[in-house]
């Protein structure tokens, strides 16, 4: 008995259909983005700025079938691993600053 062949546009697996709608669900155009915010510093006697790294949803993917899926589901993937590399690049130099910043202004506080 011969294997029919994916190509011919047979049908998907139930499983794999299971599959692609948890992941579109879970992938629903989420992208990171770095925020500032300030937190009390009792050594310094003021505030202290921190960026952390905020998750938001822009859109859903609704509506979708077959292909128009999988493209959807792979462009959500793309954008949210790249904003989550470039903005966790940013929220940790971002930190590094403020940590200088803070060590510096600090030590000014001190001396006076």
């Amino acid at each position: 008995m011969r294997r029919a062949s994916r190509r011919g546009g047979s049908p998907r697996s139930p499983t794999a259909l299971v599959a692609a709608t948890l992941a579109t669900l879970a992938l629903q155009a989420c992208v990171f983005l770095p925020r500032t915010i300030l937190l009390p510093d009792p050594q310094c006697r003021g505030m202290q700025k921190q960026m952390i790294l905020e998750g938001t949803q822009v859109a859903a993917i609704q509506g979708c079938v077959n292909n128009g899926c999988v493209a959807l589901v792979a462009a959500a993937g793309i954008v949210t691993a790249t904003t989550a590399i470039v903005s966790g690049s940013i929220v940790i130099v971002g930190n590094v600053v403020y940590w200088i910043e803070r060590q510096a202004s600090c030590d000014e506080r001190r001396g006076s």
